[in-house]
């Protein structure tokens, strides 16, 4: 019988999913799921898979802040899932899926001292840091907005901007346009 001090991490071993397994999805998404759409020629029998946006937290500090995330019936997709059908390229999916998504934002995001105001980072972080791709398509997300554009949009229109943006950056991550 394992238990404490057996040398095994339990804790990491039940919050973290067995190999093909997959996480649930957080919860429902605060605005209706999009669809992904997949890449021409891609395989039928692939189920549909969706993007979904936690309820936003706007603190004091002006960050808004959310998370996303890619998802199908069975759960959250891996990134190897929407990789290109030849593999995975050799930089992490968030060097691919933040310019994107960035730029599918454009106008949106402050920009302050030349940098643009977006943080993005993986939800869970891959088990083998070689096999970055090898981890939940769930990203939490941090934007500073242009005060004067946001103030001109009601917050279900500015989420589904972020949504939107999300879903098209994902897309061309399988080299899907």
């Amino acid at each position: 019988m394992s238990g404490a001090g057996d040398g095994h991490d339990h804790d990491h071993e039940r919050l973290t999913p067995g190999a093909g397994a997959r996480l649930p999805i957080p919860g429902p998404s605060f605005l209706k799921e999009q669809v992904v759409r997949p890449p021409a020629g891609a395989d039928t029998a692939t189920p549909e898979r969706l993007v979904g946006l936690a309820k936003p937290s706007n603190p004091a500090d002006d960050w808004w802040m959310t998370y996303l995330w890619v998802f199908d019936s069975a759960g959250i997709v891996p990134f190897v899932d929407l990789a290109p059908i030849a593999g995975p390229p050799p930089d992490p999916p968030l060097a691919r899926l933040g310019p994107s998504f960035a730029g599918a934002l454009s106008g949106l995001i402050l920009e302050d001292a030349g940098r643009l105001q977006v943080r993005l980072a993986l939800g869970v972080p891959p088990e083998d840091p070689e096999r970055p791709w090898r981890c939940p398509a769930i990203l939490r997300a941090a934007f500073r907005f242009e005060p004067a554009r946001v103030a001109a949009m009601r917050p279900n229109e500015l989420a589904t901007e972020v949504l939107s943006g999300f879903r098209r950056a994902v897309e061309g991550l399988g080299g899907r346009r």
